[in-house]
């Protein structure tokens, strides 16, 4: 397979896989067992390049954030305070040396015990639902904790997904489909930003960017944050009708015939 139909594909891939709750890394580390293999930098530039794409998206919330308005400062506290809480656990997890480890067979468990949590999460919402409880479409500080430490799960355990983790969390706890989707990625653009500058700062001091293929990453980044852009656009308004059933249906398969790879050799 050419090269640049490989970093085409892995662009995909990523701006397919970042926001849907279904694992980016998961997907990115099964993919390169049979594509070519990339480097960590490579995976992390790109990663950067699908999020920014989706800011225009945000464009109103983003501005109530920037704004004095009270709402927008309670908003952007909130993203603020998710985002240091999973900040100071990412430095601590680096610090001790705990990383992503890329064999199957946990990215696996993972997508699987993700699936069954999304359906257990929208059984909750739908008893919920049922005795007349509205789901809340503002965030608690109690609620904004537990995003902080769902999105840590997900820096521990491949195929776990941080977009899918905090929202399971937020169903579980009350907080509406919508609010739920928006704040996961509002959240989500400063944590990966942060990462991927962290360890990109990383990877040049080292000169672990001496030998990259840097037309190459500029090919993924951009098939990253076309994709990525168009796929959140029709996320959002998917969750505006339905349920996230689907994603855990998804991930459930998925997980099922990797483990009946790795059963069967």
């Amino acid at each position: 397979m050419p090269d640049w139909l490989a970093i085409v594909l892995l662009g995909v891939i990523e701006g397919v896989t970042e926001f849907l709750p279904v694992s980016s890394t998961g997907h990115l580390l099964l993919a390169q067992r049979w594509l070519p293999q990339q480097t960590d930098l490579f995976n992390i530039v790109i990663q950067c390049g699908a999020v920014l794409a989706v800011l225009p998206l945000f464009r109103k919330r983003i501005t109530s954030m920037l704004s004095l308005s009270a709402e927008g400062r309670a908003y952007a506290a909130r993203v603020a305070v998710a985002f240091g809480i999973t900040a100071v656990g990412g430095l601590t997890l680096d610090k001790l040396g705990i990383g992503l480890p890329d064999d199957i067979l946990p990215i696996a468990i993972a997508l699987v015990v993700g699936g069954i949590a999304f359906l257990v999460a929208e059984q909750v919402v739908d008893a919920r639902a049922a005795a007349g409880r509205i789901a809340a479409s503002t965030l608690t500080w109690g609620v904004v904790g537990s995003v902080g430490a769902a999105q840590l799960l997900a820096a521990i355990f491949p195929g776990t997904s941080r977009s899918g983790a905090t929202i399971v969390v937020m169903l579980l706890l009350g907080v509406s489909r919508v609010a739920a989707t928006e704040f996961t990625f509002l959240v989500g653009i400063p944590t990966i930003l942060a990462a991927g500058g962290y360890k990109i700062l990383k990877a040049l001091r080292a000169d672990g960017a001496s030998g990259e293929d840097w037309p190459m990453v500029i090919v993924g980044s951009v098939v990253a944050a076309i994709v990525s852009f168009v796929v959140v656009k029709w996320l959002l308004g998917y969750v505006q009708t339905h349920s996230f059933r689907a994603f855990g249906i998804y991930r459930i398969v998925v997980g099922a015939v990797l483990l009946g790879l790795l059963a069967f050799g």
